[in-house]
């Protein structure tokens, strides 16, 4: 190969480098170019005189010593025999053979690349870019060093030539690019885990403009999953802007929590619901801060499907305060709201009505068609109650066949009716039992109404229940008005069957 008498796997280095090496590596070659060789239009204008070339000489010789030597970058030169002639520190530095070892020989390119397959692909690529008397700019190769790491060089290399134009040599000048090119490698990495973890997400990442509209610069592929919509129809607002999907009730209290998460120098954590281009309402998580880039102030961060969550907070959430049996509100639930609009009538100076009702006769019905014809008929039961009071009263199962109605904002007299009309429509309507004929039932009804019966909880629920249980003893299937509560609150008593 016509290189390979005195180039042993040269490897090149990337010819355009940064900062002060790429200025340093050109006026070297330069400088070197100039005084090793003429090129061919010089040569036939005229030849050096004897003393023109001691004094090149000289120059060349303080030119290595005070600059060569001293380069942060590989350079050495070979002679038209392939032995090296100029090693200088950084050479010596990179690949840890000294310049005694490697001058006028070309042993070291053995030594550099061990490999013989890989040592003649080298051979051959230097070949062939320097066969057409072009420079080698950016050629990438692996050496071993000394000590038996490896390291990749960047080269920049072109031919020498004497006073009749013959190449009598090669200049070659390496960057060691290591450490770039695990960084490069660790940068595609993080790259490739980042675009991973994006397509994955259970949500989308974004960054949007710091203003009303959240004029979005940046959304991951999963704003399609989440809302519907190509990530391409929220930047700069092409079709919508993502505020304009934000749930109407929400959008305030997301400006206001970003706004306080801003004022006080911390990311932000929001639960809010958007609109799916569907339109059915989807919860998310959104977790951002504030960033500034190039003095633009943005928002980034992730939001996340949270709507199955919601699902099932809110489903323990009526589990906890709901009757499994009856959808009713449960005894716990009976006290707390009753509690709370005994405060807003003291407040307001408002009354409240209570009703206490029990199924007359409700044991004879267990005892005939089984347990499960009596949870059908509570049922039942509880959802005519429901069909017949207003939006704003509370019914309540309290226990096995009682049950309780809230009224705010009702007096005797009001109480009193929704009493009679709910005893009578009970009475007319039949409640199916499976596989038997319909039944009727009856109900007995306490009414109790605050301040007029009682002026607390406790003293309520014992009047009210104290006017159920006369109800039953005078008959049963009536209303019956209580008396004043005593002055001790108790708990009601238990109730008979």
């Amino acid at each position: 190969m016509a290189l390979g008498a005195w180039l042993e796997d040269s490897e090149l280095l990337r010819h355009a480098q940064l900062g002060k090496d790429l200025i340093f590596v050109l006026a070297t070659a330069l400088a070197l170019f100039m005084l090793l060789r003429h090129n061919h239009q010089r040569h036939t204008e005229y030849l050096l005189q004897d003393t023109a070339q001691r004094t090149e000489l000289r120059m060349l010789s303080q030119f290595r010593e005070s600059i060569i030597d001293t380069a942060h970058v590989w350079i050495n030169v070979l002679d038209e025999h392939g032995r090296v002639t100029v090693w200088n520190q950084a050479a010596e530095r990179i690949t840890g053979y000294g310049r005694d070892e490697v001058l006028n020989h070309h042993k070291i390119w053995e030594w550099l690349y061990p490999d013989p397959g890989y040592r003649a692909q080298v051979y051959s690529k230097v070949d062939d870019m320097l066969a057409r008397d072009q420079v080698v700019s950016g050629f990438e190769s692996r050496i071993r060093a000394k000590d038996g790491t490896f390291k990749i060089i960047t080269w920049n290399s072109g031919r020498l030539y004497d006073e009749q134009g013959k190449i009598n040599g090669l200049i070659a000048i390496g960057r060691d690019i290591t450490e770039h090119k695990r960084a490069e490698k660790a940068l595609v990495e993080r790259e490739r885990q980042l675009a991973t973890l994006m397509a994955n997400l259970p949500g989308m990442a974004y960054r949007c403009h710091d203003e009303p509209l959240w004029t979005m610069a940046f959304v991951s592929q999963g704003c399609r999953r989440l809302t519907g919509y190509d990530p391409e129809e929220f930047i700069n607002n092409r079709c919508l802007s993502f505020a304009a999907i934000i749930h109407d009730d929400d959008r305030e209290q997301v400006a206001s929590e970003v706004a306080l998460a801003q004022a006080e120098g911390r990311p932000f954590a929001i639960e809010y619901r958007i609109r799916h281009q569907d339109g059915h309402d989807v919860w998310v998580w959104e977790q951002g801060q504030a960033a500034e880039i190039d003095g633009t102030h943005f928002l980034e961060g992730i939001l996340i499907d949270i709507s199955e969550r919601k699902r099932m907070e809110q489903t323990l959430e009526q589990m906890a305060i709901r009757d499994p049996l009856t959808g009713l509100y449960n005894r716990r639930e009976l006290e707390q709201q009753l509690d709370a609009e005994l405060v807003t009538a003291r407040r307001y100076q408002h009354t409240v009505g209570l009703l206490w009702i029990d199924v007359d006769h409700f044991k004879s019905v267990n005892d005939r068609f089984g347990h499960l014809a009596g949870d059908a008929v509570l049922r039942q039961l509880s959802s005519l109650l429901q069909e017949q009071v207003r939006t704003a009263d509370y019914i309540a199962r309290y226990g096995g066949e009682e049950l309780a109605i809230v009224l705010p904002e009702s007096d005797t007299q009001e109480a009193l009716q929704m009493a009679e009309r709910l005893c009578d429509t009970v009475a007319r309507t039949p409640m199916q039992i499976p596989e038997h004929t319909p039944i009727n039932i009856t109900i007995s009804v306490g009414v109790a109404t605050y301040p007029t019966h009682a002026a607390t909880t406790k003293a309520l629920f014992q009047a009210v229940d104290q006017a159920m249980y006369a109800a039953k003893q005078q008959g049963r299937n009536r209303v019956l008005l209580a008396t004043p509560a005593p002055t001790n609150d108790c708990h009601p008593p238990e109730s008979p069957a």
